[in-house]
């Protein structure tokens, strides 16, 4: 009974921080790469019924209601039909840099490859192959990784002005720069910085490929704002 109080209360902690669960999960026996995180940890759920069948790779994100699933309990109802034990497992393989949506379920003996992302609420039945976007129940490729880059790089400019007028008109304020922590791009020069915006933080190892070659759509914040409607040019 001791040894299970203790265990929870070692679970909980290793809950209450990402990269206090990683270090919690390679105990455990997982393989777990570089720079893997996990949003929402209190509805995670990585299946560790047995830690030799988790591998993750590096730059993985796990945001909030993910499962992953390495054994099934549906021998239940066989046994009690056949009165015999069939055990049910396989291991989940997890390549580099995937995004997990959220709350998507990724069943035992299942491989997702490098560079992909799966939609959330997606349940994972089968391998996904590398370069890919992923959706659905059952999840099914639905475009190459490169088609996804070209479709949100017309998507989030019409996203980003619409998110500016809805800042003006939800809120009665004129949108300020730190309002836009992740759509700076758009509107900074690669040598501008703006209180409020962590620049680095978001690009990560990309910051030196921004400076270089980043060419922003607007002039500046203020032609950013034009173009959504909300700057001062739409008040004359």
């Amino acid at each position: 009974m001791i040894k299970n109080i203790l265990n929870s209360l070692s679970y909980r902690y290793a809950k209450s921080s990402s990269s206090r669960y990683v270090k919690w999960l390679r105990k455990r026996g997982c393989l777990i790469g570089d720079r893997v995180e996990f949003h929402g940890l209190s509805d995670i759920s990585i299946d560790t019924t047995r830690p030799s069948l988790v591998e993750i790779g590096n730059d993985v994100i796990f945001t909030r209601g993910v499962t992953l699933l390495t054994h099934g309990y549906d021998w239940f109802v066989l046994r009690n039909i056949f009165d015999e034990v069939i055990a049910s497992s396989g291991k989940v393989k997890i390549g580099n840099n995937v995004f997990l949506g959220a709350r998507c379920i990724i069943l035992k003996s299942v491989s997702i490859g490098d560079n992909v992302i799966i939609g959330a609420g997606s349940v994972v039945t089968r391998d996904v192959p590398s370069n890919s976007v992923a959706v659905g129940n059952p999840a099914r490729v639905v475009m190459p990784i490169q088609e996804y880059y070209k479709k949100r790089k017309t998507e989030y400019v019409d996203e980003a002005l619409a998110y500016a007028k809805s800042i003006k008109e939800s809120l009665g304020r004129q949108p300020v720069p730190a309002d836009f922590w992740e759509e700076f791009p758009l509107f900074l020069r690669p040598d501008e910085s703006v209180e409020g915006v962590p620049i680095e933080k978001q690009l990560g190892g990309s910051v030196e490929f921004y400076r270089k070659n980043n060419i922003p759509i607007f002039k500046d914040f203020s032609d950013f704002l034009d173009k959504a409607g909300v700057g001062s040019k739409n008040d004359r």
